[in-house]
């Protein structure tokens, strides 16, 4: 047994993950043979550097920076004391300037007395396998990506934030006639591959039906008829909310199939709540839906989102909410001003105590503008 009790760093070293330590401030204070094989820097290139100056130079699959305070995952868990659940995907430069595809996970070190001292990253070139990730992005993203409707009496736009490469939610807006637009906002259970796949086949559902919007119960109906086929007895379903708007007096009609209650932000700066019910759709044969009739005056806004905007837990595992996602907006003064979805987005991931968002986050918004 004593040849088994050998020190920590000698473990550390004996990984094929690489692995590296920073304390409160960032610097790093350990770099594995691992890490320094993944990456070609070197310990002696980096311990007592600060893991923010241009090393790793950690960037999203969107090419967003991470160094920063809200995105980057070990900052992240340091001040949150939370573990990686789900590795996370990042882009980290090499030594020759290289962009390396790495799975990483973060989790915080502390003390004898529960105090959080540094921070401990993991990571594993996933090359390979981002290769498969990215094809299906791409396939995902041509197939989804029906460009919004210019009219100028409405005002359409949208922002989807998966949580990985490929995401579970679905979204579209389509002209009916010249006055006329449907639009569907949906959330398949889960998320990642098998997500995204059923995604696709709802846009080919959305391709073949969405003329039925003019009466949006029917469209969810003969919707929901098809994914049962599809998901064949599983556990898989969609939360979805559709409809259709008018933009010659901004009558709305609402069908909702499990999915959240859409939002009315009025021009007084007042947000609606509609709450509407529906079973998600894929579940079984026959379901019965209801529409929901209203109307936006002009100036006011209709707030379409999926449940990663508001499924969120703060430090003391409070769920942030429908209210908490309203008192968000108001917060920013919408409607009152315009919205900024990456603003909103980082005030969600400010309340939670996740390293990153934990969910795929999609926000639609149409807002009345009237005749000119």
């Amino acid at each position: 047994m004593d040849e088994l009790l050998v020190s920590h760093d000698r473990i550390l070293e004996s990984l094929s993950d690489g692995v590296y330590v920073c304390d409160l401030n960032r610097r790093i204070t350990f770099w594995s043979p691992s890490a320094e094989r993944i990456t070609g820097w070197k310990p002696e290139d980096v311990i007592g550097r600060m893991c923010l100056e241009d090393v790793l130079c950690h960037i999203d699959k969107d090419g967003r920076r991470l160094c920063g305070e809200e995105h980057c995952p070990l900052h992240r868990s340091m001040i949150t004391g939370s573990v990686t659940q789900v590795p996370v995907i990042v882009f980290a430069k090499a030594k020759d300037g290289r962009r390396i595809p790495m799975q990483v996970t973060a989790a915080p070190i502390m003390d004898s007395d529960g105090h959080i001292i540094g921070g401990v990253e993991t990571f594993r070139d996933v090359s390979p396998i981002l290769v498969d990730l990215q094809r299906a992005q791409k396939i995902q993203q041509h197939i989804l990506g029906l460009a919004l409707p210019e009219d100028p009496r409405l005002r359409f736009s949208a922002r989807m934030v998966p949580q990985d490469i490929v995401s579970g939610d679905f979204y579209a807006i389509q002209p009916l006639d010249e006055n006329r637009y449907g639009f569907m906002a949906a959330d398949m259970e889960g998320h990642g591959i098998a997500a995204a796949l059923y995604t696709m086949h709802l846009s080919l559902l959305w391709e073949r039906f969405h003329s039925l919007l003019a009466e949006p119960s029917e469209f969810a109906s003969t919707v929901n008829n098809e994914l049962v086929k599809v998901f064949g007895g599983d556990v898989s379903f969609a939360t979805a909310v559709c409809g259709v708007i008018d933009a010659t007096n901004g009558s709305l009609w609402l069908t909702t199939a499990g999915g959240p209650p859409p939002l009315i932000g009025c021009r007084s700066g007042r947000i609606q709540k509609i709450d509407l019910s529906g079973l998600p759709l894929g579940i079984m044969q026959g379901v019965g839906y209801s529409s929901h009739g209203l109307r936006l005056e002009r100036g006011d806004a209709m707030l379409l989102f999926s449940d990663g905007a508001f499924e969120i837990h703060n430090a003391a595992g409070e769920i942030l909410g429908v209210d908490g996602l309203v008192g968000l907006l108001q917060e920013m003064d919408y409607p009152r001003s315009p919205l900024s979805m990456p603003a909103l987005e980082e005030r969600l991931l400010k309340f939670s105590n996740a390293i990153r968002m934990p969910d795929d986050i999609t926000i639609i918004e149409v807002r009345f503008v009237g005749a000119a």
